[in-house]
């Protein structure tokens, strides 16, 4: 959205050498040539190069004519040209951007401005390209030729593609539980090193189920140039079990293990199976990357997703792009294979609510918006009485439709202090591309809400389903939903919502089943509208995100993961409080191996980012490995390595990273760590199975060390106990699951009232 739109064919043009692909986080160098038009700029005029908000091109520099980025900017004429790249100083999306004044004289019809991005000339390796793929990727110019700061685009800029590396990473995707005898898919696929899929494959993969107990599965496949992913189809497990595919290469190395996959026998087809989602993400109609038909199709071939939702900012989406948005949900919507949802990112200001993701049983409803401040097409102004400003408008607009609303924690984090509509408002979001944000589940049991659990990536990378921070401030691996249902079709997923029969992880697809069962009894509330006039089903057996009256004074607790990697813990909780901590193994089984992890946030806004550079070095004993986890920035990670000593760059949004060391010693020496937060000095001999924490400030920040096996096996856990059942008020009894690989996930609470 340009600042102007005063005679764009005025005010110049661009042009950029060199202009045709380049690879995803590749190093390169461009020349863009702006020309100046027949008014000419006048004196403290300016330019503006505009890159879209979720882009980690760059950064541009200035001062280091040898480090990454250096840019030099030549007026033809010798003007004088003061230079400044900035983040959030142009209009969304095209927020970062090069500003470039011309100082103390002026251009004429005709000069040029020569803008060279990575400058080679005096040892620079160039500059780093945005590290996802975009069909379109745009030098966005803007042209302040009258020097009133009243910007104008240029009607045609500069564009270039930006294409997938080679494959490093493989990756098998399959459902987490079928029907016996009902046919499946197996989705497989390579990602670059910034998690790109990549269509630069070739050869024969090998593939064998373990145990033997999926049918139709072929000895091999083909991988052919230019495909994204590779599909094996018809197969089935026409006996309950569980099994996992391993992909390997021609010479029987393994390259990957798909997610666990069960098959269950369901003869009346009512038992609920498993469909992972995202339904929060956003195409570059509004601040994401590539078009809408991109992010689903993206979501849908690529990913590898059952259920997909697109939930642009309210205050771009334009009258046109609604309607659009629809057609094409309803064009994708394909009940029994793909589940493709309606609806928008309502995007308030926190202090009114902050942002609510809703979802629209149907197509053709109206967009409540809570402001129409990046909308200038005059025909979409009277749609203004339908606004709602306050998350209390939105509910009260949204009364009485067939939809969904989900708490969001983004830039705007959702309030649900300030407003929440019990029967509407059905979960938060845990876990997303900006992090992790248990506290707004904290929120919602002191307020006494009953809410769902629920993790997307509100990606704008166009990614969603498979969605990776890059070199931006966006700390984490997107999240996914899985939702426990019948079928697959809106009716389901819908229901399960309402339900809140899901859980939440960071990105990962392990299996989880976490049930209770009652003594006596209970009665279970599959409809809060009808809590106060009946429609209660009696039942001993309750699932996550059930409600219901017990009669009893404890109930048994059931919990089955199996992990898409090994297991490092089991978390039992009662609202907030932590009743229950299991482990797969016990203080025998550590050994030389330990894990230093570092999480929290600087506080609930946008600025949340939290850096974690630091070093750790050991006295008395030597360091034999390091590795990190859950660093998702190449730029980032382990840096300086040695016997006694390593140092570190890490960022947490709310979420977990850490280092992991193999020392030569298990009880020898001691460690000293340093961060910009907290800097303990501990004997090794004092770290041991629970975790020493340091707290350090900010929202939820602690380090914390402990020590784990030294090669954790265990992706199996089924764990049974006794909790008791508040006398007054609710019991949420819910899950919280972490990996050795870092990745986690969260169960929609029961609630038990007696």
């Amino acid at each position: 959205m340009p600042y102007s739109d005063y005679r764009p064919e005025l005010m110049g043009s661009a042009t950029l050498e060199p202009n045709g692909p380049v690879e995803a986080g590749s190093y390169q160098s461009f020349t863009l040539v702006y020309t100046a038009g027949p008014f000419g700029i006048d004196d403290t005029g300016s330019i503006k190069i505009g890159f879209r908000f979720a882009t980690d091109f760059g950064p541009v520099q200035f001062d280091d004519p040898q480090a990454p980025g250096y840019t030099t900017v030549e007026a033809s004429n010798g003007a004088k040209l003061e230079c400044r790249w900035e983040f959030k100083r142009n209009i969304r999306p095209w927020s970062r951007s090069l500003y470039i004044g011309i100082m103390k004289h002026f251009l004429k019809p005709g000069d040029t401005i020569t803008i060279r991005f990575g400058d080679r000339r005096q040892g620079s390796p160039g500059i780093r390209m945005q590290t996802f793929c975009e069909k379109e990727f745009e030098f966005r110019v803007f042209t302040d030729v009258i020097a009133t700061y009243d910007y104008v685009a240029l009607p045609v800029s500069p564009k270039i593609s930006i294409v997938p590396g080679p494959g490093s990473e493989w990756l098998a995707v399959a459902p987490s539980m079928i029907r016996t005898g009902s046919p499946f898919k197996l989705g497989i696929k390579a990602n670059d090193a910034w998690g790109n899929p990549t269509d630069k494959l070739n050869g024969t993969l090998k593939l064998t189920a373990q145990p033997a107990i999926i049918d139709g599965l072929p000895e091999t496949v083909t991988c052919e140039p230019g495909k994204f992913a590779q599909m094996v189809d018809g197969l089935t497990m026409k006996e309950p079990g569980d099994a996992i595919v391993i992909v390997s290469d021609g010479s029987g190395k393994e390259l990957c293990r798909s997610n666990p996959i069960r098959a269950i026998a369901d003869e009346t087809e009512e038992q609920l199976v498993h469909f992972w989602g995202d339904t929060h993400g956003q195409s570059n109609e509004t601040l994401g990357t590539n078009d809408a038909r991109d992010y689903m199709l993206f979501g849908r071939d690529r990913a590898f997703l059952d259920v997909m939702g697109h939930q642009g900012n309210d205050f771009q989406i334009t009258g046109s792009f609604w309607k659009d948005l629809n057609k094409l949900t309803a064009e994708l919507d394909e009940p029994g294979k793909f589940v493709c949802i309606p609806g928008y990112e309502w995007s308030a200001n926190t202090a009114v609510g902050g942002d609510r993701n809703v979802h629209y049983r149907h197509e053709g409803e109206t967009i409540h918006r809570s402001s129409h401040a990046q909308i200038a097409d005059p025909t979409d102004m009277v749609d203004e009485e339908s606004d709602a400003h306050t998350a209390a408008e939105l509910f009260d607009k949204l009364r009485g439709k067939d939809c969904v609303v989900m708490a969001h924690v983004g830039g705007r984090y959702a309030d649900i202090t300030y407003a929440h509509d019990e029967l509407m408002e059905s979960a938060v979001e845990v876990h997303s591309d900006w992090g992790t944000f248990e506290w707004i589940v904290w929120d919602a049991f002191d307020k006494g809400y009953r809410v769902g659990i629920v993790a997307n990536s509100d990606g704008h990378k166009g990614r969603p389903g498979a969605s990776y921070p890059g070199a931006s401030f966006f700390g984490s691996q997107g999240g996914l939903t899985c939702f426990l249902a019948p079928t697959l079709d809106r009716d389901a997923i819908f229901d399960s919502m309402r339900r809140r029969h899901h859980y939440g992880t960071t990105g990962n697809r392990m299996l989880l089943d976490v049930s209770v069962t009652t003594p006596t009894a209970a009665e279970m509330f599959p409809d809060k509208n009808n809590m106060d006039v009946g429609g209660a089903v009696e039942t001993n057996r309750l699932i996550m995100g059930d409600i219901a009256r017990v009669k009893d004074a404890s109930v048994e607790l059931n919990v089955e993961v199996v992990g898409s990697a090994p297991i490092e813990r089991l978390d039992i909780f009662t609202g907030r409080e932590l009743i229950e901590t299991i482990r797969p193994y016990a203080k025998d089984d550590l050994g030389k191996r330990v894990r230093v992890t570092m999480e929290g946030a600087e506080y609930r806004g946008r600025a949340r980012t939290t850096v974690w550079d630091g070093e750790l070095s050991v006295k008395d004993n030597r360091i034999q490995k390091s590795a990190m986890f859950n660093n998702w920035n190449l730029d980032r990670g382990i840096k300086r390595e040695a016997a006694d000593a390593i140092g570190w760059k890490a960022v947490t949004t709310g979420n977990t990273c850490g280092i992991d060391l193999w020392l030569d010693d298990a009880s020898s020496g001691e460690m000293k760590i340093e961060t910009p937060h907290v800097s303990p000095t501990l004997k090794i001999s004092d770290i041991g199975l629970e975790e020493t924490v340091f707290e350090a400030g900010g929202l939820d920040r602690k380090l914390k060390v402990y020590r784990l096996p030294e090669a954790p096996e265990t992706t199996r856990m089924t764990h049974s106990m006794t909790v008791p059942v508040a006398a007054k008020g609710d019991t949420p009894i819910y899950v919280r699951v972490t990996q050795v690989d870092g990745h986690k996930a969260w169960t929609s609470p029961i609630y038990l009232f007696r």
